[in-house]
């Protein structure tokens, strides 16, 4: 039998099949209206994506709280949509399947990772306020039990809706800090019932999450789930758990798990996957040559996992994804920042192309050696965020005018972007 390559189909264990072993992974819009529903905008970008050839495209975060968002521009889900959202919903939808590929929606909760100008307040597993300077996050509230119960069902319904509108899987999002990751971390969920306290008990909300969906969705709809392999903090949820609450995952009937890491508080490489997140590498230097951030800890849950896995960060090359997927470290490709500039980069891989193109280099406004001086870190963390911000400049030109924008600088992009979210917030208020 020989080994997949990127062309090769996949099959899902639910009986779905991806074209191809390339996947858009998630990266947030920030393109719908004030009311949280799907745009013009959102359908023309998918409708790129999907012609650029990835056979799996996975939407940004779609939100099932329109108080806990990840950011402003969410696409949001709360209960039964109206008649505008629901053709706003199908238009993307139609648009991102109709190149024959897939289009997954990405489910989510922000919890404690709302932005303190949607929710100074919001709902979290515990009182434990997201640690990093700057205010940009309020103190949390722990959820009550018939609070999470809600939740539980708002995942159900949100996904019922994706099945509904056209998307052909869901992704339940369970990394990068948001609601379903807090409940996994011993240090942000400190609940002394059944919902914290053993790692069996903190895999309840997320486990119960996959069952009413799954039960939402029926036995042939895929089901996602992205998973962090580690926070990489002290006492938070470490990789071994994570192969644990695999297994559970599998065991539950989840069709396609994402290798992910890192939180707000410990990004790992979460600027190169999701854009959610200043630019902080905390891997290896030799893991960064090898393109694949998470191939590794993927390798290792291999051993106990039959389930299909994904891999999102860092790939560029066409040997290097060919190579995580003959050596097991992968089964689907993840890629994020280059489709932002080159919505057909990975049609340009299946017809033999070396490489996408590497746009972090040329971002780069200050020398590497100044983040050794301890006065100048905050100036290159928020370097990093106006990179990050000049992707989400691009995703935006795109969905606008049908093309990137490469011409914006880092710094006007954060800028432009952060007062379009203003903007966006106060018509929602309003």
């Amino acid at each position: 039998m020989t080994s997949p390559m990127i062309a090769d189909s996949l099959v899902l264990p639910c009986g779905a099949v991806l074209p191809n072993r390339l996947a858009k992974a998630a990266m947030t819009e920030g393109l719908a209206d004030p009311q949280g529903r799907a745009t013009p905008e959102l359908a023309r970008l998918y409708g790129l994506w999907a012609d650029g050839g990835c056979g799996l495209l996975i939407t940004g975060n779609v939100q099932i709280d329109g108080d806990h968002l990840e950011r402003p521009g969410n696409v949001i889900i709360e209960g039964p949509q109206d008649a505008a959202a629901l053709a706003g919903l199908r238009a993307m939808a139609s648009a991102g399947t109709r190149a024959g590929g897939h289009i997954w929606m990405q489910i989510s909760h922000a919890g404690r990772q709302t932005q303190v100008t949607v929710n100074p307040h919001p709902r979290a597993p515990s009182a434990v306020p997201v640690g990093l300077p700057g205010k940009q996050f309020g103190m949390p509230v722990a959820l009550t039990e018939a609070e999470i119960r809600d939740l539980i069902e708002r995942f159900g319904v949100a996904a019922e809706v994706a099945k509904d509108t056209g998307y052909t899987g869901v992704q339940i999002h369970a990394a990068h800090g948001y609601l379903l990751s807090q409940f996994l971390s011993p240090r942000a969920n400190l609940r002394t019932d059944q919902w914290g306290g053993s790692l069996e008990n903190r895999a309840r909300m997320l486990m119960a999450v996959v069952t009413r969906v799954r039960a939402g969705v029926g036995p042939a709809f895929p089901i996602g789930v992205k998973l962090n392999s580690a926070d990489f903090q002290k006492g938070g949820f470490a990789f071994e758990d994570s192969v644990i609450v695999a297994g559970w995952l599998q065991a539950a009937g989840v069709d396609l798990l994402e290798i992910s890491g890192g939180s707000y508080e410990q990004p790992a490489m979460m600027d190169i996957q999701g854009m959610e997140a200043p630019d902080v590498p905390l891997q290896k230097a030799s893991t960064a040559a090898r393109e694949a951030y998470f191939v590794d800890f993927a390798k290792t849950m291999r051993a106990s996992l039959t389930m299909p896995l994904m891999v999102t960060g860092g790939f560029r090359s066409r040997r290097a994804m060919n190579t995580a997927l003959e050596t097991g470290g992968a089964d689907v490709i993840g890629l994020g920042r280059p489709l932002c500039v080159d919505t057909a980069g990975p049609a340009k891989l299946l017809a033999g192309a070396d490489e996408l193109d590497r746009w972090e280099s040329k971002l780069r406004l200050l020398p590497p050696w100044l983040s050794c001086l301890g006065g100048l870190k905050m100036l290159r963390a928020v370097e990093g965020f106006a990179v990050t911000y000049w992707y989400y400049a691009q995703i935006d030109a795109i969905a606008r005018t049908g093309k990137a924008s490469i011409g914006i600088s880092p710094f006007a992009a954060l800028l432009s972007i952060q007062k379009a979210g203003k903007v966006w917030l106060k018509a929602r208020k309003d």
